[in-house]
C-alpha cells in the first residue's frame, strides 16, 4: 500500500504546527498587523493589529514537504510553481499594504499582470507537455473527457483567474478559507491516490499544512494568512485541478469560492443598476450572513459543511 499521502500530511502538519508559533511573534515584532476596513462589520475592528502574512508558515511547510517527494513525483513541480508563484504575488500585495502602509497594496492591474504571467507559463506547460492532456473531464459522465482544442486557452484563463480571486475573497473570517480549502485538498488527495495522478504529495502537504495552520487561525485567530496564503491556495486549487483534467469540478467542490465571487459581482451590478441600493447586506456573502446575526464560527461551520457535502457530490461526479 502507498502511504505517500499519509506521510505528506503528517510531515506538513508537523512543520506548519511548529512554524506558526515561531513566525507569529516575528510578525508581531515587525508590526505586520492586519488593517481592518472601516466599512466592514464592527466586530472585526478588534482584530486590527492581528499578525497577517501567516500564509508564509503553511507555504513553507508545503514546499519543504514536497522536496522529499519531488524526485519520485515530478508532477508536483508545476503545482509548486503555480502555488508559490501566486503566493509571491500575494506576499508583495501584503508587504505593500502592511509595511509600506498603502491600503490598496498592488493595484488591480499589477496583480492581474502577475497572475496572468504565472498562469500563462503553466498554461504553456499544460499544452506542450506530452504527459499532460488538455482535455476537460465532464462531471457525471463516467470519466468522459472533452477535447476543446484551442478553446482550452480561454477556458484556462477564465477558470484560473476566477478561482484564484474566489479563494482570495473567501479569506474574510477566522478559519474560513483554510477550512474550506482543507476539505478541497482532502478531496484532491483521495482522487489523486485512487486514480494514480501522481500529485498526492502536494495535495497531502496542503491538507496537513492547513491543519497545522488552523490551530492558530480558528476564531479568535492569532494569525491571518493574508493574500500571501489565499492567493497561494488559489494557485494550488487551479494547478491540481488542471493537472488532473478536472477544472469543471471546481464549480462543485469549490462551490463556496464560486458563491463568494458571484455575490461580489451581483452586489456591484445591483448597486450600479439601482443607483446605490444593495442586494446583500455586505459582500462577499459571508459578511451578509454575519451582519444578519450569524457568528463567525457558525458561518465557517456552515460553509465548511457545504464544502464537505459538495466534495462528496464531486466524488460521485467522477
Amino acid at each position: 500500500m502507498n502511504y505517500t499521502a499519509v506521510i505528506a500530511v503528517l510531515v506538513s502538519f508537523g512543520v506548519s504546527a511548529v512554524a506558526c508559533p515561531l513566525i507569529i511573534p516575528f510578525l508581531k515584532r515587525l508590526k505586520f498587523g492586519q488593517q481592518i476596513r472601516e466599512e466592514g462589520p464592527k466586530e472585526h475592528r478588534k482584530k486590527s493589529g492581528t499578525p497577517t502574512m501567516g500564509g508564509l508558515a503553511f507555504l513553507l511547510s508545503i514546499v519543504l514537504t514536497c522536496l522529499f517527494f519531488v524526485k519520485d513525483y515530478p508532477k508536483i513541480i508545476p503545482v509548486l510553481f503555480v502555488t508559490v508563484g501566486f503566493g509571491v504575488i500575494g506576499f508583495l500585495d501584503d508587504y505593500i499594504k502592511v509595511v509600506m502602509k498603502r491600503s490598496e497594496g498592488l493595484n488591480p492591474m499589477q496583480k492581474l499582470i502577475g497572475q496572468i504571467l504565472i498562469a500563462g507559463i503553466f498554461c504553456f506547460y499544460l499544452m506542450y507537455h506530452k504527459d499532460i492532456a488538455t482535455t476537460l473531464r465532464i462531471p457525471f459522465m463516467n470519466g468522459f473527457q472533452l477535447d476543446v482544442g484551442w478553446f482550452f486557452i480561454p477556458v484556462f484563463f477564465v477558470t484560473a483567474l476566477g478561482t484564484d480571486n474566489g479563494v482570495n475573497l473567501t479569506d474574510g473570517l477566522d478559519g474560513l478559507c483554510a477550512s474550506v480549502t482543507l476539505l478541497v485538498a482532502v478531496f484532491l488527495t483521495v482522487v489523486s491516490v485512487g486514480e494514480g495522478h501522481g500529485i498526492e504529495p502536494a495535495t497531502g502537504a496542503v491538507a496537513g499544512s492547513l491543519l497545522g495552520f488552523l490551530l492558530f487561525n480558528v476564531h479568535p485567530a492569532k494569525v491571518f494568512m493574508g493574500d500571501t496564503g489565499s492567493l497561494a491556495l488559489g494557485g494550488f486549487v487551479i494547478s491540481t485541478m488542471f493537472m488532473m483534467q478536472m477544472p469543471l469540478f471546481i464549480l462543485i467542490v469549490g462551490f463556496i469560492y464560486f458563491v463568494e465571487t458571484l455575490s461580489v459581482i451581483l452586489q456591484v451590478l445591483y448597486f450600479k443598476l439601482t443607483k446605490g441600493k444593495r442586494l446583500f447586506r455586505m459582500a462577499p456573502i459571508h459578511h451578509h450572513f454575519e451582519l444578519g446575526g450569524w457568528s463567525e464560527t457558525r458561518v465557517v461551520t456552515v460553509f465548511s459543511t457545504i464544502t464537505a457535502l459538495m466534495c462528496l457530490l464531486g466524488y460521485l461526479a467522477l
